[in-house]
């Protein structure tokens, strides 16, 4: 009975794996941290997370890092 009881408790928790790793790789979500900055999820492992006048500097300079990325588009990767 304990067997049949564990083998139950591994199917469920690799069910529940699979619908992690799919909700992993779903679009850009956002949420206030504890300790009150934003934190952008789904970019890649680890959340991205800065404060608001960080974010504003950030996005502020956003004409400057696309125009990096066109400079110096045959030296930087992609990752999938």
């Amino acid at each position: 009975m304990v067997e049949e009881e564990l083998r139950s408790e591994l199917e469920k928790l690799r069910a529940e794996n699979e619908v992690l790793k799919k909700a992993a790789s779903r679009e850009l979500s956002m949420k206030v941290s504890q300790k009150g900055a934003l934190s952008v999820y789904g970019l890649g492992r680890f959340p991205v997370t800065l404060y608001k006048e960080q974010w504003l500097r950030l996005l502020e300079f956003a004409g400057e890092i696309r125009d990096f990325i066109s400079r110096n588009e045959a030296g930087l990767k992609v990752k999938n």
